[in-house]
């Protein structure tokens, strides 16, 4: 799975208290095997193995959000096509 910089991940809550109650949490960096991330209304930041991060999507302790951005580029494909 390709990690991509921007990406919005939403926390469950049963593991919100390890992400100091943040609801989601945004990559902001990757550098080999690391990530960093940033949490929602300035709740801090921290860095994680990318294997964890993945671990994390596996288990379903965190989702990807899907941008406003795609989903507005879907809906304009479908009114041209």
């Amino acid at each position: 799975m390709k990690i991509e910089l921007g990406t919005e991940y939403e926390i469950t809550e049963k593991r919100q208290g390890h992400f100091n109650s943040a609801k989601t949490l945004t990559i902001i960096r990757q550098n080999r095997n690391i990530v960093q991330f940033i949490l929602e209304n300035g709740k801090g930041h921290g860095s994680m193995p990318v294997d964890h991060l993945l671990y994390l999507i596996k288990k379903k302790d965190i989702t990807p959000i899907q941008s406003k951005r795609s989903l507005l580029s879907k809906d304009s494909e479908e009114k041209t096509g």
